[in-house]
This record gives C-alpha cells, sequence and structure tokens, in this order.
C-alpha cells in the first residue's frame, strides 16, 4: 500500500498544530499592532493638548510666545489668522517639516500660514479670512473632529494635535499644537520587526515540541505493535501485552488487546480440541466399519452387513454433527422464514418419531405430550426441529419410563421444556454438559452414549437465535432442559 505524503501522525499533528498556531498568532499580532498604534496616537494627542493648556496659560498671564519652549510643535495665530509666534522646541524635540497647519474640518481648507517651528510671520501680507470650525472656549484643547494635518508636504502625516483658544494681552488668539508621530511610528515598526522575526522562531519551536509530545504518547503504541507483531510471528498466543497503570487510552488499548489475546488463544486450543476430539470420534467408527469390510472381504459368509450399515449411519450422523458446528462457529446465522410454531412442530416431531417407531415399548421410554400452549418464533424450522431432536434423544437416553414434551408462553418468550424421570444432572455438571465431546455416562455403551455433541449443537443454535437454555431438576426427579426464545 503506498504511503501518503505526510501519512504519519507525528506529521498531521505538527502540520496542523502549526497551523492553527500560525493563524492565532497572525491575528493576534495584528490586533497588538493596531491597538498599539491606537494608543500611541491617543498618547501623542493627550500630549499636545497638556501642552497646548500649558501655552495658552502662559499666553493668559502675558509671556511672550517667543520666550515660551514646548516639546511639540506650536503656532499662535490672531483672530484674522496671522501668526502671533511660536515658541522654541526642546533640544532634542523631533520637528514637524515646514508646511502649513489647518483643522481637518474645515469644509472651506482654510490655513494658517507660516513656518512651523520658526515663529516668524508668514511672508503674505494679506490676512487670511478666519479659522473654521470657530475657537472653542478659553483654556480648552479641541481634538477628535478638530485634528489637525500637515499640508503642502508630500508624504507626511501626523495625528497627535490639538487646539486651545486663549487671550493675550486682552486680545484672542489660538494656540495650534501639533506632536510629531515620527518616534511612535518607529516603535510599531520595531515591535511588528520583532513579532516577524519571532514568529518563524516560535513556530518552529511549536512544531518541533509538538512532534516531540505526539511521539512520545505513541511510544507506548508502538510498543504494543511490535509485541503484537512477535506474538503473531511466534504464533505464541499465551504471550500479553504490558498494560500501563493509566486509565487513558492507550491503557484502555492494552486492556482490550490482552482480553482479544485471551479470546483467541481460547478459540484456537478450543479448535484444537475439536479437532483432536473429533479425529478420535471418527476414527474408532471408521476403524471398526474397515474391520468388518475387511473380514467381510476375506470372509464374506461371516460379514455382518446390519453392523456395517450401523456403523455408517453414526458416521454420517457424526459427519453431520461436525459439519453443522463447523458453520455455527464461521459466524453462520439462521435463516429467519416466517412464523415457526413451537405446537405444530412438537406435533410433527413426535408423530414422525411414533412412525419411524412403530413397535415401541419393552422396557422404551415413552415420548409424549404435555401442556402445548400457543407460541411463534421467527427462526429456522430445520433448525429448530433439530434442537427439538437433539433434547428428545438425549432425554431418551437417560429416562427410565417416560419423557414429556410441552410448550408454553410467558413474559414475551416461547418456552420449550423437555423433561424425562432418570437420575437428573449433577448441580455441579449442569454447564459443562454442553460443552463439545462430553459426556457423563462414560460406562454406557457407544451406541446409547452418543459423540456428546447433542447438547453442544443445541446451546449454538439457540444463541444464535437469541434465545438461552438451561436444565434444573424436574420436581418428581429427573432433568428438565427449558428452551427459552423471543416470541412473536
Amino acid at each position: 500500500m503506498p504511503r501518503r505524503p505526510f501519512g504519519s501522525i507525528t506529521a498531521r499533528a505538527v502540520i496542523g498544530t502549526t497551523a492553527v498556531v500560525a493563524a492565532v498568532l497572525v491575528v493576534t499580532q495584528w490586533a497588538v499592532l493596531m491597538v498599539l498604534q491606537a494608543d500611541l496616537s491617543h498618547m501623542a494627542d493627550v500630549k499636545a493638548a497638556a501642552v497646548a493648556n500649558a501655552a495658552a496659560e502662559k499666553l493668559a498671564a502675558g509671556t511672550d510666545p517667543t520666550a515660551l519652549t514646548s516639546e511639540v510643535t506650536i503656532q499662535i495665530v490672531d483672530a484674522q489668522g496671522r501668526n502671533v509666534g511660536s515658541p522654541k522646541l526642546v533640544k532634542g524635540t523631533s520637528q514637524l517639516p515646514a508646511g502649513t497647519l489647518t483643522t481637518a474640518s474645515s469644509g472651506s481648507g482654510v490655513g494658517v500660514p507660516g513656518d512651523l517651528g520658526t515663529g516668524t510671520e508668514s511672508a503674505s501680507s494679506t490676512p487670511t479670512p478666519a479659522l473654521s470650525p470657530q475657537p472653542s472656549p478659553t483654556g480648552s484643547a479641541s481634538t477628535g473632529e478638530d485634528r489637525l494635518k500637515v499640508v503642502g508636504v508630500t508624504g507626511y502625516s501626523m495625528t497627535g494635535s490639538a487646539r486651545v483658544s486663549t487671550t493675550y494681552h486682552g486680545k484672542p488668539v489660538t494656540v495650534y499644537a501639533a506632536s510629531s508621530l515620527t518616534t511612535e511610528r518607529a516603535t510599531v515598526r520595531t515591535v511588528r520587526t520583532a513579532m516577524l522575526i519571532g514568529l518563524p522562531l516560535l513556530l518552529a519551536v511549536v512544531a518541533a515540541m509538538t512532534g516531540l509530545v505526539t511521539r512520545r504518547a505513541l511510544r507506548p503504541v508502538e510498543r504494543i505493535q511490535r509485541e503484537m507483531a512477535a506474538i503473531t510471528g511466534n504464533s505464541d498466543l499465551s504471550r500479553r501485552i504490558p498494560e500501563p497503570a493509566t486509565r487513558d487510552a492507550i491503557g484502555r488499548l492494552a486492556r482490550t488487546t490482552n482480553k482479544t489475546l485471551a479470546a483467541l488463544e481460547e478459540a484456537v486450543s478450543r479448535q484444537r480440541q475439536f479437532v483432536a476430539d473429533a479425529s478420535h470420534e471418527l476414527r474408532n467408527p471408521i476403524a471398526a466399519l474397515r474391520a468388518q469390510l475387511e473380514v467381510g472381504a476375506a470372509h464374506p459368509q461371516v460379514l455382518d452387513v446390519g453392523e456395517a450399515v450401523v456403523d455408517v449411519v453414526r458416521l454420517q450422523q457424526l459427519a453431520g454433527d461436525l459439519l453443522l458446528l463447523a458453520r455455527l462457529d464461521a459466524g453462520e446465522q439462521p435463516r429467519v422464514e416466517a412464523r415457526v410454531g413451537l405446537p405444530g412442530l412438537v406435533r410433527t416431531h413426535l408423530a414422525q418419531r411414533v412412525a419411524d417407531a412403530p413397535g415401541g415399548g419393552g422396557g422404551v421410554p415413552v415420548v409424549r405430550m404435555g401442556s402445548v400452549a400457543q407460541a411463534e418464533v421467527a427462526g429456522s424450522s430445520p433448525q429448530l426441529e433439530r434442537v427439538l431432536a437433539n433434547l428428545v434423544d438425549n432425554a431418551l437416553r437417560h429416562a427410565s419410563s417416560q419423557v414429556v414434551v410441552s410448550v408454553r408462553a410467558m413474559d414475551g418468550e416461547a418456552v420449550l421444556e423437555v423433561s424425562d424421570d432418570g437420575d437428573g444432572v449433577p448441580e455441579d455438571q449442569r454447564e459443562r454438559i454442553f460443552e463439545r465431546f462430553v459426556r457423563l455416562d462414560e460406562a454406557r455403551g457407544r451406541d446409547d452414549g452418543g459423540a456428546g455433541l447433542g447438547l453442544a449443537i443445541v446451546r449454538d443454535v439457540v444463541v444464535r437465535h437469541g434465545g438461552s437454555i438451561a436444565v434444573r431438576e424436574a420436581a418428581g426427579g429427573g432433568a428438565v432442559f427449558e428452551v427459552r426464545l423471543p416470541s412473536i
């Protein structure tokens, strides 16, 4: 059988786990970067608003704009939009490129001219219209829709910004603060680079650990496989798999495997015993028949044809029993026919016995019908008739004077009873008599005792019909064989 790519459990576990972890990490890293970027932008807004508020308070106190220092770019304009002045930036602070500050929400796009970061007035002498929207109340910072942007500088964008309205020497002015996000964006890039570098390394660690854990978890399975291969290779079914003390799936597998080996060992032992017993039972009648034929060939006048016929019949019956048991052992299920009425089956069988032995008597037990109730079962009529015949034959071998066959229905079951008035079955032997080639009457002759297969056939057929069989002591002495079958 060709091996599929990545067909091993370890490979599939490594690939599946690594793929899932990779997907989760990519989504998580993307979310972390988005949150980090938003948080840094918000911090820039807060920083710009704080600086703008501080500058507005100092302007309201009359401080000269050019005397102020700031960590962000600040531009101060009057009501006509003229540049009043800009504080000096603290050394080392990231400056914005030269450009024009304007409000992102201004529908007219009106700007505040001037060179950011220098504090000089615009070269244009024409006053610009007032900014829109109108300035916020004195001392309050405005962000959000009034976010500022740098215009006129290609490829540059900035989000950390604020606007505060105040007065300077009694005149209304507006303080615009703009914070560069260069440092923040550098931080985001650094984090992203670190994540991109760490992701393959982390996935490699996950793959290695998954492979290691999976291989360690499968080691008991590999040991079970090697032990099973050794058992089947040596045909030593007495060996067993070491069972771990754990209660996980591996432990259950080992215990189930040992139960399977025990059942297989029992089945093989039973088969060998069956073959040995069958060979023994077949050898004797074949040897007797051969001896009679050899004598008959040498001395035809002394050939006992009747005895030879009896041996052939016994041999034929034994071969039929062995064939039926072999089919049952192979798992053959009975053909479910139409309804089988047990009363009719019993009447037909007993009538046939009377017809086959019309001269009964002379100490031979009598077979009679007891109470019969209407009961029907689903199953094979020939096999159920074989059950009845074997039970009656067994009862006749042990009965003193009579055998009674009765049928009754109770609790959704059809009950077939065959009782005799013999010595009964010892309680400690009531299970053993259903084993193959088991006979409790070794003192009887072979003609009377049979081969010990009748009751074994009865039990196998009854079980395959979904029923059960048991033996108990009769009320007046003797044995009662009780067969229970599901009724329909």
